[in-house]
């Protein structure tokens, strides 16, 4: 019998894979997923660290460095989805105002406190921007800065009446109403990618294979996720 496959995946996708794919691939294949799920940041630690996997998804730009280092075979790379980041606020809050910079710009200084992530691609990418915007030192004043998780959570449990993530990690709090998208002018979107590391088995380049397929992008698009072109 095959081993398992070892995959490390982004917390982004993760929603699709859990519903759908890696149940989906088994039953087609007879082949087991074990998959790590973490941002990819800290994917990136736990490699640095010694761990090994088979296929992973990441946040596209970071298999270059992996590659250089021999970890990934970057001919094997191949775009799965991409996501724009969103705000969710407390179960049962009207949805505020984001439809325009101003108007998001309005809403993130009334809140009482705004939770983001601090090693996530959305949080990494809010913390620019509200720099860029010239309002980081009012809105991390009193931020909820979390390492890693849900952002959500954040917004139900009371820390925060604001949580910022990608649109896809915020369908794992469904307690929490989703607000909408960041704003066309301050939206920004996030490709993700596979990629096997190298000497992959033939098992783990048909799993690959199989997270770009027709099954998996329909579950991409039920979890806020847009498929790659």
């Amino acid at each position: 019998m095959a081993r398992a496959i070892t995959l490390f995946s982004t917390l982004a996708v993760r929603k699709a894979l859990d519903d759908v794919v890696l149940d989906a691939f088994t039953a087609d294949t007879g082949l087991a997923v074990e998959p790590v799920f973490d941002p990819t940041v800290q994917l990136v630690r736990r490699i640095d660290a010694g761990e090994t996997f088979d296929v992973m998804i990441g946040v596209t730009g970071s298999f270059d460095p992996l590659a250089e280092r021999g970890v990934v075979d970057l001919s094997t790379r191949r775009a799965v989805a991409r996501t724009g980041i969103g705000i969710a606020v407390p179960p049962g809050a009207d949805a505020p105002d984001i439809a325009t910079e101003a108007a998001f710009v309005r809403t993130l200084l009334d809140a009482r406190s705004v939770a983001y992530s601090v090693t996530g691609a959305s949080g990494i990418y809010f913390a620019r921007l509200i720099e860029d915007l010239g309002i980081a030192e009012r809105i991390n004043e009193r931020a909820t800065i979390i390492e890693k998780g849900f952002i959500a959570e954040a917004v139900v449990d009371g820390r925060a009446d604001i949580a910022v993530q990608q649109m896809s990690e915020l369908l794992f709090v469904p307690e929490a109403t989703i607000a909408g998208p960041f704003p066309a002018e301050v939206q920004h979107y996030t490709e993700f990618s596979a990629a096997l590391s190298t000497g992959a088995a033939d098992e783990a380049r048909a799993f690959a294979d199989y997270l770009t397929g027709p099954s998996a992008a329909e579950a991409y698009r039920r979890t806020n996720l847009e498929v790659a072109a």
